[in-house]
Parts: C-alpha cells; sequence; structure tokens
C-alpha cells in the first residue's frame, strides 16, 4: 500500500479548516470491478478511522469509480457496501457479471451485413478478367478489400445497456433517485464525446438531465470492450482517457483537498507466481492478451497520475491512496471468486487503516481540515 500526501496550498489552508468536509473532494478514477472494491475498502477504513469523514463536498468518478461515487454521493456508506460486498448471501447490492458481459447483439448483426456489403462491392474488383481503372495487381487488392472489413467491426464486444438498467433499478430501489439534482450531495461522472473528443462533466451545467445510470454507464465503455453509449445523439466512452483525477472540476466545486483513490497500478509480480486459467504463470504475459492490455494501460494511466499529482491546482492539497505494486497482484485473480474478492476488500481496507495515524500526523490536508483520529 502506498499513499503519498502533497500540498501546493499556502497558509490560507488552515483557515479553510472552519469549512470542513464541503471543501474536500473525493476522485475515484476507474479500475474495473477490482479497482471498484479497493476503492470501497479503503473508504470504509477512512470511514472507521477518522471521525466526521464521509460526507464529502464532491464526488467525482469515471468508469467504475462512477458507480461507487454514486452510491456514496447518494448517501450510502462506505461501510454498508463493504459488508454487502463481503456477504455473497447479501442482497443489497445485486450485480452479477452477465449484467456487464452482455453481447451487443445490435453491433454484431451491424458486422454481417456491413461485411457482406463490403464483400459483394469486393467480388468484381477481384475478378482478374475485368480491368482495372488503375494498375493494381490482384494481392494488392486483396489487401485494400481487407482493409475494407475493418469498417465492418463492431464498436464494442459487450453492450452496458443491461448494466445501466441494473444501476437504474439499485438507485431507485435504495431511494437514491436517479436524478443528479436529487442527491444530497455533489456528484461529478466524467466521460468523453465520441464524435468530437470534448469532455463531459454529468452533473454539472448542460449535463445535469442525464439519468445518472446513463452517465455511469457511458463513463464505463472502455474502448475494444464496450460500445459506446448513446445518451441524446450523442455517443459517449470512458472518461479515464484524458486525466485520472480531474482536479479541475474538483477546483470548480470548491475543493482544498481531493483524496484520490487510486486502484489502477502497474503489477509488478517481482518473481511472484501468477494465477492463470491453465497454471501458475511468471509473467503477466501468461495471462494472455486482454491482461496484456489491462497491464499498458495501468502503465498509462499510472504516468498520467503521477503528472497530475505533481501539478495540482494552486491551493489544492492532494491525499494519494493506492496499493503498492507488488500488492496489485491481487487483482490478477478472477474476480468471479467470492474468495478473490474479499481479499482485495480486506486488503484495502487493513492496509489504509494501517496509515491513517501517518497521515494525519503530518498535518496534510487531513489536519489542516479539522479532521481526527476516532
Amino acid at each position: 500500500m502506498s499513499a503519498s500526501s502533497t500540498s501546493n496550498a499556502s497558509s490560507s489552508e488552515t483557515a479553510s479548516a472552519s469549512t470542513g468536509m464541503d471543501r474536500i473532494a473525493l476522485s475515484l478514477p476507474g479500475g474495473g470491478i477490482s479497482g471498484a472494491l479497493y476503492q470501497v475498502g479503503a473508504l470504509a477504513a477512512l470511514e472507521d478511522g477518522i471521525e466526521g469523514i464521509g460526507n464529502f463536498g464532491t464526488y467525482i468518478g469515471h468508469a467504475g469509480g462512477a458507480v461507487v461515487a454514486a452510491c456514496l454521493a447518494g448517501g450510502i456508506s462506505a461501510n454498508r457496501l463493504y459488508r454487502a460486498l463481503l456477504d455473497p448471501a447479501d442482497p443489497f447490492f445485486p450485480l452479477e457479471r452477465r449484467h456487464v458481459l452482455a453481447f451487443d447483439t445490435f453491433e454484431w448483426q451491424r458486422m454481417l451485413k456491413t461485411a457482406y456489403l463490403a464483400f459483394r462491392h469486393a467480388v468484381p474488383r477481384l475478378d482478374p478478367r475485368r480491368a482495372s481503372p488503375t494498375p493494381v495487381g490482384i494481392p494488392d487488392r486483396i489487401v485494400e478489400e481487407i482493409d475494407r472489413l475493418e469498417d465492418s467491426l463492431p464498436a464494442g464486444i459487450f453492450t452496458l445497456d443491461r448494466f445501466e438498467r441494473v444501476l437504474a433499478e439499485f438507485y431507485e430501489r435504495r431511494e437514491i433517485g436517479n436524478v443528479f439534482r436529487a442527491l444530497p450531495r455533489r456528484l461529478r461522472v466524467i466521460a468523453y464525446d465520441l464524435d468530437s473528443g470534448a469532455r463531459a462533466v454529468f452533473g454539472s451545467k448542460g449535463f445535469e438531465q442525464t439519468p445518472i445510470s446513463l452517465a455511469c454507464a457511458a463513463s464505463c465503455a472502455v474502448p475494444l470492450f464496450f460500445s459506446p453509449v448513446r445518451i441524446g445523439q450523442r455517443h459517449y466512452i470512458e472518461g479515464g482517457l484524458c486525466s485520472m483525477t480531474h482536479f479541475d472540476v474538483a477546483r470548480d466545486n470548491g475543493a482544498q483537498l481531493t483524496i484520490v483513490v487510486n486502484p489502477r497500478v502497474p503489477v509488478s509480480t517481482r518473481g511472484e507466481s501468477i494465477p492463470t486459467g491453465h497454471g501458475v504463470g511468471q509473467s503477466v504475459r501468461d495471462k494472455g492478451l486482454l491482461w496484456v492490455l489491462n497491464q499498458s494501460r495501468r502503465i498509462a494511466s499510472q504516468a498520467m497520475l503521477e503528472s497530475e499529482v505533481a501539478h495540482p491546482p494552486d491551493g489544492m492539497s492532494v491525499l494519494r491512496i493506492e496499493p503498492h505494486p507488488e500488492d496489485a497482484v491481487l487483482f490478477l485473480k478472477n474476480t468471479r471468486s467470492f474468495e478473490a474478492r474479499r481479499i482485495v476488500l480486506e486488503h484495502a481496507y487493513r492496509t489504509t487503516r494501517a496509515r491513517l495515524a501517518t497521515w494525519l500526523e503530518a498535518g496534510g490536508g487531513l489536519a489542516a481540515l479539522g479532521l481526527r483520529a476516532r
């Protein structure tokens, strides 16, 4: 477990102590199911270990972190989520793997239809008896037609439609509501517009009408795996592409301290055995294509986070909570296993509790805002 506290604040930070929790933002980057488990465990430890913490002024999340942030902003405590996720018999949050990994049948049908049209276009061009308007041989024509087929690939393997419906039902059942303006605390969910590249901050002016469940689904739409989520006439994808922290959103909502709970750190094996579906491996490579891609995203995300934490907005302190790279091996386990989920939850809780006294004694943002150990 590693954690750091940086400060770019002046002496006015001490004067902000009286503003308390309203001056603290919680930023929850994405990290998949295991990342959300880590965040819940770490936040439950904060609630148990620090007096008065839990009702942050602003909650910012993207991808899996957006789902956790929405629950917290709606008034559900991290401890309640922690207990529910530790107990497989607890029906409090009934999200199942089938709700997330649902094949996008529309995209696969589109692929078949457009591939057929591309094939019809290709057949005449590949006829050796037909003269070509350009001096291109048959092998080169084949390559050109294969390139044409790239446009027939699906926009994503899975759809998040079912996931969005489960979230909407959960928010209504727990009386959170599915409307940003009805929440007791400020929630900001980040995604990116596929057709413009612009960032969308759902919950802010101009984006407050979007249902929370739909905003969370859009923020979770990781390219390649999930099809973009349509909201109105726009299509949105994952919210962690250009920033891990979105400090500017926290600053614009008056935050003087931002707590970042980052689960997406590169896995450092250090010679440890790697659990795979076909035995024990020695490298992330042994986990196959998807984990090589996952690790590459973790490396890029960590570099982005390091840069952001090193240069926070003026007047803002940052508390960063994340697993140690060697501990990240825990995330290699199959999250369909209850035992694997329990290990991540309990590890996050235990390691966070162990560091609380150090953070409070360091005299950084937590102490300046008047927070103390229970």
